[in-house]
């Protein structure tokens, strides 16, 4: 036990400039995230909500805003009839895609269920209900040297055919690095570049306040996340965001909905306060997930594991990769996790086949809310390279203690 503290102690005392860094993030979010709050005057009656159709449903209609000015947007779709952050891109796509246009996706492939709604993969009625079953095209640019976006080869295949780009901010289940903000920025330009009237989309899951500015901001037209990842701020029970040009979101609003309905409809069964208040609450949880990510990146370095991205890169979510080799390896620390957690901290994960996924994939997570990858977890696919994908942590403090009991175990077992 004295060997794994002194070895946190010592990492934290390497990591302060980091966390410097990361403190002032946090900051500058928290402050923008409070002036949007005061702007639009969040008041007691916003978190009232309205029955049956839901319309006139002042909450809603604030919440809009608030999430706006935050992101930077014409106008937000924020709602907690999202199941999933795979649900709430697929409106984004559906709704602003038809038959015979054109998508590009410029990180290579995407993660799985995405494969899913594209349909590249699955079985016969899930790609019949995809975006390909629905006469869509789709092309790929793919990466360089399997890690990086080719910025040349982006350019060849933008063109007045393309209708829009899919950019995937965080890596998925890949061994890819996930795109800083000045690399979304650069791949809007080459596209807008190209073709003016392309629709750069951003998948925005996992990145929202790791840093100081949002897609929005540097040249992309529409994003997208989860509320249950980082804009939830770790409280929101379900639901998801679109943020971006008033046009591009009421087309997604319509793929929610129904035409005719858009973003006017949807009862929100109370969940207004919970929303206003994770957003408040975001940057700080984030600041913390993202701390816990660079202390496990240090200290998995120093004892001798691939981890990814390195404490001392520049961070863009809050996804940390640490590649074992070995599936038992990936297990025993997945169970790790899941035995430090604060809900079913006495269950065992197995590797299990999930819809969405061709793996298996083993998940660690005791957390509040099912499914919730901005509380500290851990999960990956039963392929090689054997990676598991750590994320969030609603404090610091309990990803510390976690690196700190996997640390003794390694020095019992020699995992």
């Amino acid at each position: 036990m004295e060997k794994s503290i002194k070895i946190i102690k010592h990492a934290e005392k390497e990591l302060s400039e980091q966390f410097d860094i990361i403190d002032e993030i946090r900051d500058y979010n928290q402050e923008k995230v409070l002036d949007a709050f005061i702007d639009n005057k969040v008041a007691p009656e916003h978190f009232y909500t309205v029955s049956g159709y839901g319309h006139d449903d002042l909450g809603r209609e604030v919440l809009d805003k608030v999430f706006a000015q935050v992101f930077k947007a014409e106008k937000a779709l924020v709602r907690i009839h999202f199941a999933s952050g795979t649900h709430t891109l697929a409106c984004a796509l559906f709704g602003n895609l038809k038959y015979g246009d054109k998508l590009i996706s410029v990180a290579g492939t995407p993660y799985d269920t995405m494969q899913e709604v594209i349909g590249t993969m699955g079985d016969e009625e899930t790609k019949r209900a995809s975006l390909i079953g629905n006469g869509v095209l789709y092309d790929e640019v793919p990466l360089k040297n399997g890690t990086d976006i080719d910025f040349e080869a982006l350019e060849k295949f933008i063109d007045s055919s393309v209708t829009m780009v899919l950019i995937q901010r965080s890596k998925g289940y890949s061994t890819r690095k996930s795109l800083t903000i000045d690399t979304i920025e650069k791949i809007c330009k080459i596209v807008k570049l190209k073709n003016p009237n392309c629709i750069c989309f951003v998948d925005n899951c996992y990145g929202e306040f790791v840093d100081t500015k949002e897609p929005l901001e540097v040249g992309a037209d529409l994003m997208a996340g989860s509320l249950i990842k980082n804009a939830g701020g770790g409280i929101v029970e379900a639901g998801g965001y679109i943020a971006g040009k008033e046009l591009y979101v009421e087309r997604s609003a319509v793929r929610l909905t129904a035409p005719g309905i858009g973003s006017e409809g949807g009862a929100m069964f109370n969940q207004h306060r919970l929303m206003f208040q994770g957003l408040f609450m975001a940057p700080s949880v984030v600041c913390d997930a993202v701390k816990g990510a660079v202390l496990a990146s240090k200290i998995f370095d120093e004892i001798g594991y691939d981890s990814s991205p390195k404490y001392n890169e520049k961070r863009t979510d809050i996804i940390q990769n640490i590649k074992f080799g070995d599936p038992h390896k990936l297990e025993e620390f997945c169970r790790t996790i899941q035995s430090l957690s604060p809900v079913n901290g006495y269950v065992t994960p197995i590797p299990e086949y999930i819809p969405g996924y061709e793996d298996k994939v083993i998940m660690a997570g005791g957390t509040f809310i099912e499914g919730s990858t901005i509380e500290l977890s851990a999960d990956g696919p039963i392929r090689a390279p054997y990676v598991a994908y750590m994320q969030g942590g609603l404090n610091y403090a309990h990803v510390k203690i976690a690196l700190k009991k996997f640390l003794e175990k390694i020095s019992n077992q020699n995992i």
